[in-house]
């Protein structure tokens, strides 16, 4: 690679933080996030999300930006001016409506704008329905920076393949899809990410080709989800342990192993809705995919009423009963709230007059907060409950001594399938 290359991520949040590290450990580096709080706790070497632990981000910070290999992380425009790479990596979330909602992407491309000179190439993360980058996001940077697509500089896509809170499917352990918006710059983006990813690269024919794969790679694992929470529907009308079911159907060597469960967070419960909303704007209304999307929606509401059930049968008094809910976050291990259905199981269960405490080592208090209006502790309560709900399986969770938090004629659902015999039940 050429000695001069300089990058900016753009967005420093799960995705962006560990591939600038990554890239740091060989480039120099800019990161850049509107949040100057982020940028505070970054520069003094903490990362709040967990994924890079503070003794390897502490390796490639620099205290400032220049040419020196490392990583500099900066909320001033000014700071990435002199790059010649910037990589987007900004959240694509959906509205209340599930309609995608582009506008990170269009604020990050106006900054980008701002500074794009000539011979700069322009890579985009970020999940989206295929067209985004060369239909929405080009533009804005021609708009902004005056310069001409494909003449003036260029544009990639290299979709993220970040698992939150995994700490061994890591950036540089998973194979990178590339691409460019011409064969040459296909082979640069390609040629960049090399030099990084020890798993190895795929560069794409196209753009859109690149898209694609991305967005169908969470659709498809929302649809083997949806798949099996049906069965788990099913099988519990026919009293059947739908894990022991999928333990005896895994002994053959071609079945997939998914599990019945809640579908948030924002890849596999957001995705789908790119693909489905592209899919109708060329006029066909994609039936299996959002046919996933609404049985795995459903689940929140289907889990509290099972949780119900099992109360009125073991002659727990419902309307005032306490609940300790055990997590939070959209997945284990990981302090990320964003769009967990943990809420809609909260909230369900809100309507039976149920109270309920909500106990999560990890998750932020006022983030949770902010976004849910609810109340959470990061201690374990001193107190028994009339229910126990594991709704997020943290490793922390494992060693609680439950019957501590129990009453004596109490109910202990698992909604992870991690806890073995001692709960009453599962989904």
């Amino acid at each position: 690679m050429d000695k001069n290359v300089k990058i900016a991520v753009i967005g420093l949040g799960y995705v962006g933080l560990p591939l600038a590290r990554l890239f740091a450990t060989k480039y120099s580096v800019v990161g850049f996030d509107i949040n100057q709080s982020r940028i505070n706790s970054l520069q003094s070497g903490t990362d709040t999300t967990l994924e890079v632990d503070d003794e390897t981000l502490q390796k490639v910070l620099l205290d400032k930006t220049g040419g020196a290999i490392g990583l500099y992380c900066s909320s001033k425009i000014e700071d990435i001016k002199d790059c010649n790479y910037y990589i987007v990596t900004v959240p694509t979330p959906v509205d209340k409506n599930n309609r995608p909602d582009l506008t990170p992407l269009y604020k990050s491309s106006e900054t980008v704008g701002s500074v794009l000179k000539k011979g700069d190439i322009v890579i985009y993360e970020s999940t989206v329905y295929p067209g985004v980058t060369e239909e929405e996001c080009v533009p804005v940077l021609e708009k902004i920076s005056g310069l001409k697509y494909n003449v003036d500089f260029y544009a990639g896509y290299s979709p993220e393949r970040i698992n939150p809170g995994d700490k061994e499917h890591t950036v540089e352990k998973i194979l990178k899809v590339t691409s460019g918006s011409t064969p040459e710059i296909g082979k640069k983006v390609d040629e960049l990410y090399r030099t990084v990813i020890t798993a190895g690269t795929h560069l794409a024919p196209t753009i859109k080709v690149a898209e694609a794969a991305k967005v169908i790679e969470n659709s498809q694992r929302d649809i083997n989800i949806a798949f099996v929470n049906e069965l788990a529907k099913i099988f519990n009308l026919m009293n059947i342990d739908t894990q022991a079911v999928l333990e005896a159907a895994g002994t053959k060597w071609n079945f997939l192993p998914f599990k019945p469960g809640l579908v948030g967070g924002h890849c596999i419960g957001v995705d789908p809705y790119y693909l489905a909303q592209r899919a109708q704007e060329f006029g066909y209304h994609p039936e299996i995919i959002l046919a996933g999307r609404r049985l795995n929606d459903s689940m929140g509401e289907y889990i509290a009423s099972q949780v119900v059930k099992l109360m009125l049968k073991k002659g727990i008094y419902v309307n005032g009963a306490n609940l300790l809910m055990l997590g939070i976050t959209f997945k284990e291990n990981c302090p990320d709230v964003r769009n967990t259905k943990i809420v809609d199981l909260i909230l369900a269960l809100k309507e039976y007059g149920i109270t309920i405490t909500i106990f999560d080592p990890l998750a932020s208090l006022e983030e949770v907060y902010k976004e849910y209006k609810l109340d959470i502790t990061n201690i374990i309560p001193n107190q028994k409950f009339d229910t126990v709900v594991l709704g997020v399986a943290h490793a922390e969770f494992l060693s609680l001594n439950f019957s501590e938090l129990q009453k004596e004629n109490s109910l202990l659902y698992d909604v992870k399938g991690i806890l073995g015999n001692i709960a009453d039940s599962r989904l």
